[in-house]
């Protein structure tokens, strides 16, 4: 992979300079430190990346990040929220690869992001028609597709969703990513068990923090010893959940302290609980006309429709979100992190640089402009087009992400 050369003067805008200058990830080193983080894409039909997904990315790459995000890969087919999400299997492999080699292709590096849902499943193929979390529960994103229930993991089974983690990092080193990005975020299974809003065990598993993190971990731990250097993991963890009784940012400190120690390459803060505060990650306008427009289920759109508003809440919009909580935790660890969070111009990859943070995620604003980076390096752009109306959200379901400008 080539490493570019910016055409930015160091003296004149340092901070810019350094953010557009090569950076050491675990045993990688990106061109720069961009990533273009996971954002749903919708282009995953029967559970497999299509061609639509490979030039996504490509076109990601050619726009000059430093690495690019796939996102959602679910590590076995229960651990999917819908059917149509993709999941590792040997099947997945070569097709993934080819999607690496084209962003390859292009100087930029790869990775993928694998989750699993927990008890957030509207799967019908799961068995029984019952989803896993860390506690029984009712499912009510599931209620309309016949998931009403989860039940409780055993220690069986968070035996073998770790070893599933595993499996499916060692299938995306076969498939030559370069990183493996493990989601401890927005209300999926890690971040359930990780929540003291959805974790009511009162095994070894829950209660305190320290038990909360000793499934989390587990899966670090798992992944660790399966990839060894050959790939960078990174852990996508939450710094607020978004609501009162959710996880909030003093435990977010602790477990991301936790994550450096049981050696993680990188953390990228972010927040938000899918199925209760789903617009806290995004910020901006909660396009619930477009989301209900997209759905195919007749049911599901009935439910938007009727209690979209009390779910689909909007946050406004605020360049660079996440920052004062994210600060905390630079002050905390030392390990790299990675700051996301309306993250849309130039300016805010200086102050992000300026204030200590190894690498920045974009989602939004390289959906609209997916050469942002290259013409900021020219000096051709100064800011992203995108203004947080969110319909890309909607888009993922009508066939691919795209911006609706």
């Amino acid at each position: 992979m080539g490493e570019g050369t910016a055409l930015i003067d160091a003296s004149s805008r340092p901070w810019l300079a350094r953010a557009l200058s090569p950076a050491r990830l675990g045993p990688r080193t990106l061109r720069n430190r961009i990533i273009k983080t996971a954002t749903y894409e919708g282009m995953t039909p029967g559970g497999l990346p299509s061609p639509a997904l490979i030039e996504h990315h490509r076109e990601l790459a050619r726009g000059g990040v430093g690495m690019t995000t796939v996102a959602y890969c679910a590590v076995s087919p229960h651990g999917r929220t819908f059917p149509e999400q993709m999941y590792m299997r040997e099947e997945a492999v070569p097709l993934l690869a080819r999607l690496v080699e084209a962003v390859h292709e292009h100087g930029a590096a790869a990775s993928l992001q694998l989750g699993h849902c927990g008890f957030f499943s509207r799967n019908t193929e799961l068995p029984r028609r019952t989803s896993l979390g860390p506690s029984p529960m009712l499912n009510q994103y599931g209620l309309l597709s016949g998931v009403p229930f989860s039940r409780a993991m055993t220690r069986a089974d968070i035996d073998s969703t770790a070893r599933e983690f595993a499996d499916a990092a060692e299938r995306a080193v076969r498939a030559g990513f370069d990183a493996v990005e493990l989601h401890f975020g927005h209300g999926y299974l890690l971040s359930q068990f990780l929540s003291p809003a959805t974790n009511h065990r009162r095994d070894e598993y829950g209660g305190s923090l320290a038990g909360r993190l000793r499934f989390p971990l587990l899966v670090l731990e798992r992944v660790r010893e399966r990839v060894g250097d050959r790939c960078a993991v990174i852990a996508k963890t939450n710094l607020r959940d978004g609501f009162r009784g959710g996880l909030e940012i003093d435990e977010a400190v602790e477990i991301c302290a936790a994550l450096a120690q049981g050696g993680i390459d990188a953390i990228e803060l972010t927040g938000g609980f899918t199925s209760r505060t789903p617009f806290y990650l995004f910020r901006g306008k909660a396009p619930l006309a477009e989301m209900i427009q997209a759905e195919k289920s007749r049911m599901q759109r009935l439910a938007l429709r009727l209690f979209g508003r009390k779910v689909v809440r909007e946050y406004p919009f605020e360049e660079m979100y996440f920052l004062d909580m994210a600060r905390r935790v630079r002050a905390a660890v030392n390990v790299p992190l990675v700051l996301l969070g309306g993250i849309v111009s130039a300016a805010n990859l200086e102050k992000a640089m300026a204030d200590g943070f190894d690498f920045v995620a974009m989602g939004r604003a390289l959906i609209a402009d997916p050469d942002l980076i290259a013409r900021i390096e020219a000096g051709t752009a100064e800011r992203s087009r995108c203004v947080a109306c969110n319909k890309c959200v909607a888009e993922s379901d009508r066939g691919g992400v795209r911006c609706v400008l």
